[in-house]
């Protein structure tokens, strides 16, 4: 392992300097509704002018087309010509004007790109929908948004024919061999345009661009919207991260020695692909391979034929990509960063991720939809000192760690974590009780079990909802998981609460290992590290990889519905037994 690298400077010292006055990451406050936020002065002042910045020959977008045998690749600058031409259907075709919600309803193809890029280049407001979603689902986002036009591929369009009756909208086909009644395909649509010019448009930094939906666990999704100054503070933070780190240990701005690239290997409908893996390409002039879906041998092709820099994801998939390298197939040199969030990863795999690369460093941040993607961050050695630890603050945000009556806490205690700053979302779409909960003044309620220790490092403890209540104490479900997951086999672990007549809730487990572990083994080893009430008494051991959402996180909710349903038949006083599978 390589030396870390010396401190020549504070990280005080180095955001004062790299947000001083004149630098490329100034900051300077900025009053706007009500309340006073950190600004980048130097920020472009919409999506579009950072694409039009961007426009080079360089290549942009990679993406292997398996059904034609093809590889698509287009440039920065064919990109945004592209766009410009399904801008034109939009505002020419459709009717769409500023302020109208587009719906894209597709996989991660390049028009999911473009068709993005359009939309928030002539001030409508991009709706990313969630390609996994049923019929009823996607009636209830188009309803709920007020989408006047769908761009749809072909599975999702055999799911809207299904909806039951909603309003009138006009609907654009990709790569669809059937169009069903009154849709048009896209592809036929553009080839009528010619070369056209971006519609005109004119843009402020805080219209409303983006429409994301949360993943709706608790009930009907709701719809997170967002301006172009909340995503772009989002973007130049991560650049303003580099910066600090640059100025801390002495090193000049980096300059790759070639052009960097990242692998989409994420859906483009969740924050982490939209913005960390697609979004933030533009500033770094990074090339973006798409994958259709997640294949661990096809992502591992496509690292090292194209050279990849970086990828961003879940653990289950960076875990993928451990196992990949340390099984040696494939090269996978070319990796620089191994980038993580949506939850925080075992330690055990922080470390592996820096063994088992030969140039790769991992790194991760805590983030949500609501805060466009970012929150906190930490990489390198910094995460591999603390494996559990989130990272620190963003410049543009702000945290506090609060108690049950929401008084702030000192350092090192836990509570809920509050959060609020530039890149966050002013409020739910059409969801005036879901605001009224969620936010205190200005402060956003994460609903998040976290503290900062003392260095400012925040470590996310547990969502507060995803509590086992045993006998009247708590137990964290994060707490369990961890605890199962430094067992050298288990690769997967989700813990969670199964019903008992007693003590309220007893503490379960369902775990994928590589080598085939009894229960009892697992409950002996997990008492090492857990205190007795904390052990799972039920186990049950999978023989397949644990079942993921549509982001790549463990789907905690089936796992425990399918393991409570097993378990509690065949429980009976005095007789259980776990199941192992």
């Amino acid at each position: 392992m390589t030396a870390a690298i010396p401190v020549v400077m504070s990280r005080a010292e180095a955001i004062a300097q790299a947000t001083a006055p004149g630098e490329p990451f100034e900051l300077a406050p900025l009053s706007l509704n009500g309340r006073t936020i950190r600004n980048f002065t130097h920020a472009p002042a919409s999506l579009r002018a950072m694409y039009e910045a961007a426009r080079s020959e360089l290549p942009f977008l990679v993406y292997d087309d398996e059904v034609r045998g093809t590889t698509e690749r287009y440039s920065f600058a064919e990109a945004w010509r592209q766009a410009s031409r399904i801008a034109h259907v939009l505002v020419h075709d459709c009717g769409v004007v500023p302020g109208d919600r587009v719906a894209i309803a597709m996989r991660n193809y390049p028009e999911w790109i473009l068709a993005f890029t359009a939309i928030t280049s002539i001030g409508a407001i991009a709706v990313a929908m969630n390609a996994h979603w049923l019929p009823d689902e996607m009636a209830s986002a188009l309803a709920d948004s007020g989408a006047v036009t769908v761009l749809a591929d072909q599975e999702r369009l055999d799911r809207l024919a299904q909806c039951p009756a909603a309003p009138q909208r006009r609907v654009l086909a990709v790569r669809a061999a059937r169009l069903p009644p009154g849709a048009r395909s896209l592809h036929d649509a553009i080839a009528a345009t010619g070369e056209v010019a971006m519609p005109a448009a004119v843009l402020a930094p805080d219209d409303l661009v983006t429409m994301l939906y949360t993943s709706g666990s608790s009930g009907r999704a709701k719809g997170v919207p967002s301006s172009h100054r909340n995503i772009l503070a989002a973007l130049m933070s991560w650049g303003l991260d580099l910066r600090i780190q640059e100025l801390m240990h002495g090193l000049a701005p980096a300059v790759p020695l070639t052009q960097p690239g990242t692998l989409l290997a994420v859906p483009l409908f969740h924050v982490t692909g939209l913005h960390a893996s697609y979004l933030a390409s533009y500033g770094t002039q990074r090339r973006v391979v798409c994958m259709y879906r997640w294949d661990t041998e096809t992502a591992a092709r496509l690292i090292d034929r194209e050279r990849l820099t970086s990828v961003i994801a879940p653990a289950a998939i960076t875990g993928d990509l451990v196992q990949v390298a340390q099984a040696g197939g494939h090269d996978l040199g070319s990796l620089l960063a191994v980038g993580g969030g949506g939850a925080p990863r075992a330690p055990e795999q922080v470390r592996q991720i820096r063994k088992s690369f030969a140039n790769a460093m991992p790194n991760i941040g805590w983030g949500m939809t609501e805060t466009n993607s970012i929150g906190t961050s930490v990489s390198g050695e910094d995460y591999l000192a603390r494996p559990a630890s989130s990272g620190r603050c963003s410049q543009v945000l702000e945290l506090r760690i609060v108690d049950p009556a929401g008084h702030e806490l000192p350092r090192g205690e836990r509570g809920e974590l509050w959060v609020r700053g530039t890149s966050m979302f002013a409020g739910y779409w059409n969801r005036p009780e879901a605001n009224a909960a969620a936010f205190v003044g200005d402060w956003f309620r994460t609903g998040d079990g976290a503290y900062i220790d003392d260095d400012g490092f925040l470590f996310i403890v547990d969502r507060l909802k995803d509590l086992i209540i045993r006998g009247g104490e708590n137990i964290g479900c994060g707490h369990v998981e961890a605890a199962l997951l430094l067992h050298p086999a288990v690769r997967e672990a989700c813990a969670y609460a199964v019903p008992d007549d007693r003590l309220g809730e007893e503490v379960g487990a369902t775990v994928y290992a590589s080598e085939p572990i009894a229960p009892d083994q697992l409950r002996e080893f997990a008492a090492a590290h857990l205190a007795r009430y904390e052990v799972p008494r039920y186990v049950i051991c999978s023989a397949e990889p644990l079942a993921r959402t549509p982001s790549g996180k463990i789907w905690k909710r089936h796992i425990r519905d399918a393991a409570v349903a097993a378990l509690i038949p065949a429980s009976t006083p005095g007789d259980r037994a776990p199941l192992q599978r």
